[in-house]
């Protein structure tokens, strides 16, 4: 009885997950082969806002099957690549491109960590130059001073 409730809840669990194997429709595609090439060259060169790490073209997301099709759909209308990667950029911000065009703002992104790096050693170096340095043990003639000075606290 319990073996079969199992059984059940595994097949269960499996109907539910079935979607996350689904394969894009096909019918998504343009009829014509070489501007079809062209939308998966393009699609390739943009990232799935949800997976973030794949393309567009890799991605089963809802989200990227409604940018393929807005790419399909300019590729039809006979845009350029360019022209196309460009009003993506507009729409969605330089984020969508999977290799971001060369900007004062991605520039800054690639050198914070050496500039980081080079920040926490100048202050690193400026502490331990600011430290005390050590003091020279008394010389004998200083010790000698030094219990003149100082008050007697022997037993009188």
């Amino acid at each position: 009885m319990r073996r079969a409730r199992l059984a059940w809840m595994a097949a269960g669990m499996f109907c539910l997950a079935a979607p996350a194997f689904a394969v894009d429709d096909p019918s998504e595609m343009l009829p014509d082969a070489r501007q079809e090439q062209r939308a998966e060259a393009i699609g390739a060169q943009l990232r799935c806002l949800v997976c973030q790490n794949e393309s567009i073209e890799d991605s089963s997301a809802d989200l990227a099957r409604d940018l393929r099709h807005v790419v399909r759909e300019h590729v039809a209308k006979g845009e350029s690549d360019q022209q196309i990667i460009d009003w993506m950029t507009r729409r969605y911000g330089e984020f969508i491109r999977l290799k971001p065009r060369l900007s004062a703002a991605t520039v800054m992104l690639w050198a914070m960590p050496a500039l980081a790096l080079i920040a926490g050693l100048a202050i690193a170096g400026a502490v331990l130059l600011r430290r005390p340095k050590a003091v020279p043990p008394l010389s004998e003639e200083e010790r000698r001073r030094l219990a003149e000075l100082s008050p007697s606290t022997g037993n009188d």
